[in-house]
């Protein structure tokens, strides 16, 4: 399994196929044509990737032993996740529809040809709207507001340094998701020093949680960053 590379500003994308070789030939090809790329081998290792990491785009296998293809589409679907290419070697035309039924915006038969494999995806990726971020974001007894850049508890104004609302609006921006330490140190203006966005969250944990030993909402994303999980 790749190692995920949270500064770069590539789309991200998630090769989920229990075929190692071809795997890892996909994440060779995509790398070279601009595409930041993990990988997975089976459905278990993919729903743990997407729980810590931001993704654009899954390109899933169908046939996978354990949960297939159709019924992880099926479920990430339901949960409002990421847009889904599916590959198989099953190219009858039922199996296309079985396939755009189950969710997913694209179907491609094996073999294929890998450029076809990048003008679908880029297709995608283009016709896909960016998810709408939210006026405001609730976290327990406080409220973020995301245009005026304001923590409110119980109306009253949380004082914030510019530091701590730029790092908040950073991750209420992607609420949900994992963002790198090196972003967040971009998006603060702190020089490259990854360091002060630890400083600066451990204040605003202070601010926001109810202990903030025990985060719920500013949570550590290990070997990544944080991410923040609102109400």
């Amino acid at each position: 399994m790749s190692d995920p590379e949270p500064d770069r500003l590539e789309p991200h994308l998630l090769v989920v196929d229990d075929d190692a070789r071809l795997a890892e030939l996909l994440r060779r090809y995509l790398a070279d044509n601009g595409f930041r790329v993990t990988i997975a081998g089976d459905a278990s290792v993919a729903r743990a990737q997407l729980a810590s990491f931001a993704f654009d785009l899954v390109v899933l296998d169908v046939m996978m032993p354990g949960e297939n293809g159709l019924d992880l589409t099926r479920a990430l679907c339901r949960e409002g996740h990421v847009p889904i290419l599916l590959l198989t070697a099953m190219g009858e035309p039922e199996d296309r529809v079985n396939g755009l039924e189950a969710g997913a915006d694209d179907y491609l038969s094996k073999p294929f040809e890998p450029r076809e494999l990048v003008l679908r995806i880029r297709n995608i990726l283009q016709r896909r709207p960016e998810d709408p971020v939210p006026r405001e974001i609730r976290l327990g007894g406080c409220r973020f507001d995301m245009v005026r850049g304001e923590l409110l508890r119980g109306g009253e104004i949380v004082h914030l340094t510019s530091a701590e609302a730029t790092l908040l609006a950073a991750l209420a921006q992607r609420a949900g998701h994992a963002v790198s330490r090196e972003e967040l140190s971009r998006s603060a203006q702190f020089s490259g020093n990854v360091r002060n966005v630890d400083v600066q969250m451990t204040r605003l944990r202070r601010k926001i949680e109810r202990d903030p030993r025990f985060p719920r909402y500013l949570q550590t994303i290990r070997g990544t960053g944080y991410a923040l999980k609102p109400d």
